[in-house]
């Protein structure tokens, strides 16, 4: 199976599976002399792992991470990357394959169960293997060293709705993110969440969620027109997360019911003598290039499929049955998205970052 790597000049490459010995990833083509220690690292890790609430999968997860390669101790005592590839591991140690033995010959209603099945002629039964969202742990163990690259650009994320359910905007504090299990800004759409999703958790469904990622300072022009466009690459990144069947960027599809007046981001000249926008429709990312404005994009993670109720399904051999996906799941894997988006941000902006260094200089 290929197409295990993402990015141009900062690449990564995510191996490993939900029940194997230990996941992780290698990144190339990181800049040299950035210090970088794996405390750092964890600190994102441990917003992304599990078992930290009742609203997320039990399985206990420590996600610690090693840093195998791609740094050195210099005569200052300080750990920096070289420039050579940097592999990360983070061991699983919770894993329970058991919980999966019943489905070994059954696929799962909306899973990748038959698809991996059907053309590899293998899957893993075993939480799914790589289609499983433990996966997305080694990418903001990535994200985390992309955010070095890019250390002038602030990024952040948050859960801005659920299931039907919007939070309100004029509520929105970034210190709330932090204060709640949902990573969500609006202090009183957290505490409906609670009992919403505690309802939908001991009923053994699951619901879907959206997640806005915002990321500011970002630089004018990073993207390149037509097959290089900042937005397409964020747009990729997120598709590529588990779960995930939609992305926007900035007004994204509400754009087509505004008028050409409402949707130009208008400008004047700033007291600094550069141009500045009055609105941020387009999300920073005008013709696929960066504008200056912050980058805004959402994107929406569908139910987590793994739920008690009975959904009909068929066997590898052809004998149709009802499947019941037992086990640790959560009830909104879109919680755990949040530090994921943030991820895949850093790494599309440090890519691109490093690109248009290679391309204009600077």
């Amino acid at each position: 199976m290929s197409h295990n790597s993402f990015g141009h000049m900062f690449r990564v490459t995510t191996w490993g599976e939900s029940h194997g010995p230990a996941l992780g990833c290698v990144v190339d083509g990181c800049l040299p002399l950035i210090p970088i220690t794996a405390e750092e690292i964890q600190v994102y890790l441990d917003q992304r792992k599990p078992g930290q609430s009742k609203f997320t999968t039990q399985r206990r997860e420590p996600d610690q991470v090693r840093i195998l390669s791609g740094v050195m101790v210099d005569e200052d005592g300080v750990q920096k990357t070289t420039g050579t590839p940097i592999s990360l591991m983070i061991e699983n140690t919770d894993q329970r394959s058991k919980d999966y033995s019943e489905i070994k010959e059954r696929y799962r209603p909306g899973h990748a169960d038959y698809t991996y099945d059907a053309k590899y002629g293998i899957r893993d039964y075993r939480g799914g293997g790589r289609s499983s969202a433990r996966e997305t742990a080694a990418r903001v163990a990535a994200g985390a060293i992309a955010r070095k690259v890019v250390a002038s650009m602030n990024i952040r994320g948050a859960l801005v709705q659920m299931g039907p359910h919007k939070i309100n905007r004029d509520n929105w504090e970034w210190a709330e993110v932090y204060n709640n299990p949902f990573f969500c800004p609006d202090k009183e759409a957290a505490a409906f969440f609670e009992g919403y999703l505690d309802s939908i958790r001991k009923d053994g469904s699951s619901i879907g969620a959206v997640i806005e990622v915002v990321a500011e300072n970002v630089p004018v022009g990073l993207g390149a027109p037509i097959y290089g466009k900042l937005d397409q690459d964020i747009a990729s990144a997120f598709m590529s997360i588990n779960a995930v069947k939609g992305v926007e960027i900035g007004n994204g599809f509400e754009a087509a019911s505004l008028t050409g007046e409402a949707n130009a981001d208008q400008m004047r000249m700033g007291a600094d003598g550069k141009p500045v926008f009055l609105s941020n429709q387009a999300g920073g990312v005008l013709g696929g290039i960066s504008s200056g404005a912050p980058v805004v994009a959402r994107f929406a993670v569908k139910p987590t499929s793994s739920i008690l109720t009975p959904r009909q399904s068929v066997t590898r051999s052809g004998q149709e049955v009802d499947v019941m996906t037992k086990g640790r799941h959560d009830p909104c894997v879109g919680i755990r998205a949040v530090p994921v988006g943030e991820a895949m941000m850093a790494c599309v902006l440090a890519d691109h970052l490093i690109r248009h260094r290679g391309q204009v200089g600077g």
